[in-house]
């Protein structure tokens, strides 16, 4: 006898959870679409035949204890590997200032449980990660967003609004979330003076800063930057993540803090120990693997591919957007110079064969409609070129279409 069928009972959910579905993401299996919109590393530059080996030995040589709660080496051989990476990219760290998340997107979440309770303000950039705004909904905290510049956040106006928090006793921020080098989806570089106002503000204003790192290594230029962590680890808990550099499938990332938080957040991770034969796959691979110049092929790759991606656009849109090189990372943020409907042109061009995501989901409030994320790393240089000429045949067909309809609206009128 077939049972009734029963529906849950939604009203009992958090009234945090956010309604949207996953962003940049699509189900089309067209192998002729285009899919710009994919934030995702790119295929062919994953190790794996060194995967394969790590992934053998970890069996033979560890595979009963790997496969406990517990794990093998793995898990302390990766924290160690973490150490001498923080060290050669000038943070001061060991063991007790670590903790091995599943990808930096848990990071957020484990710095958003410890830090916020509900109607806390939480102060980030506008473009800004949409998972971090998901992981902020989530704790019931106020999101107020502040314009990014060429040079990323404008510290200017955050130091003006702190001020005047404090002059009208108005909550200040208790964290502030920024992706300081190679933003996404913004592209720029937070500069090494706004770098060093941006942590003398979190010093006289005692809130924490979270730095996203997650695109640090994959730089263009060799022009190093200073984490912010590494001018004030008491005051900021930084990210980073594998899923950049080796392959996101193996969900691995990190936190930096302060001990005393590395304790906190160990708690909130209930007695847990993240995939631990994952970090022993991981830590035989990286024995394996000659980081700096496997580093060097992604940085080649990605700065080609940028530079394709920015040369179609300059071709087949020209003026009619503007946007700044990203020196690094995966994302090129284009802004209409018209005011446009970026969700019906995102729509309109997925009917064309491409995927893109309109600029809406990166701000709190989804107020901004002129801006698109382009994503330059997961397709190759045929698709980029002809993904990008597909949005501007979109783009000239709704500003024809637009246009028919204020001159028939005129008409109307006159």
């Amino acid at each position: 006898m077939k049972q009734a069928s029963h529906s849950p009972d939604l009203t009992r959910l958090s009234r945090h959870i956010p309604h949207t579905p996953s962003i940049g993401s699509t189900t089309v299996t067209d192998e002729d679409h285009v899919h710009l919109s994919f934030g995702f590393a790119a295929p062919e530059l994953f190790p794996l035949a060194t995967l394969d080996q790590a992934a053998g030995e970890a069996i033979r040589t560890h595979g009963r204890e790997a496969l406990q709660y517990s794990g093998a080496p793995g898990p302390d051989d990766i924290v160690k590997w973490i150490e001498q990476r923080a060290h050669h990219n000038g943070l001061d760290v060991d063991s007790a200032h670590v903790l091995v998340t599943y990808g930096a997107t848990q990071g957020l979440s484990l710095a958003a449980q410890l830090l916020l309770e509900p109607e806390d303000e939480v102060w980030t950039e506008a473009p800004t990660f949409f998972s971090a705004l998901q992981a902020f909904r989530l704790s019931g905290a106020v999101i107020r967003a502040f314009p990014l510049e060429a040079d990323g956040l404008n510290v200017e106006l955050l130091e003006q609004a702190l001020q005047e928090a404090r002059a009208t006793e108005r909550p200040l921020p208790k964290l502030l979330y920024t992706m300081p080098t190679y933003h996404n989806p913004g592209g720029v570089t937070l500069s090494v003076a706004k770098r060093h106002r941006l942590i003398e503000l979190a010093r006289e204003y005692h809130f924490y800063v979270l730095e996203d790192d997650a695109y640090g290594e994959l730089n263009f230029t060799g022009q190093p930057w200073p984490t912010l962590y590494s001018l004030a680890p008491e005051r900021v808990i930084y990210l980073n993540t594998f899923s950049k550099i080796i392959a996101p499938g193996l969900r691995l990332g990190w936190m930096i803090a302060h001990p005393e938080l590395i304790q906190r957040l160990r708690i909130l991770m209930l007695g847990g120990s993240t995939g631990v034969f994952t970090q022993e796959i991981v830590a035989a691979l990286l024995q394996n693997l000659d980081i700096n110049g496997h580093l060097e092929r992604l940085r080649t790759h990605y700065r080609q591919q940028r530079d394709v991606m920015a040369a179609a656009i300059d071709r087949h849109l020209g003026d009619a957007v503007r946007y700044v090189l990203p020196e690094g990372g995966f994302f090129l943020w284009i802004s209409f110079r018209e005011v446009i409907d970026t969700t019906e042109l995102q729509q309109r061009a997925f009917t064309y064969g491409v995927s893109i995501v309109d600029g809406r989901s990166f701000y709190p409030q989804r107020d901004v409609g002129h801006q698109l994320r382009l994503c330059f790393s997961y397709c190759n240089a045929e698709q980029i070129e002809k993904g990008i000429a597909r949005l501007a045949r979109a783009y000239a067909d709704y500003v024809a279409e637009q246009e028919a309809v204020q001159r028939n609206t005129l008409e109307y009128h006159n």
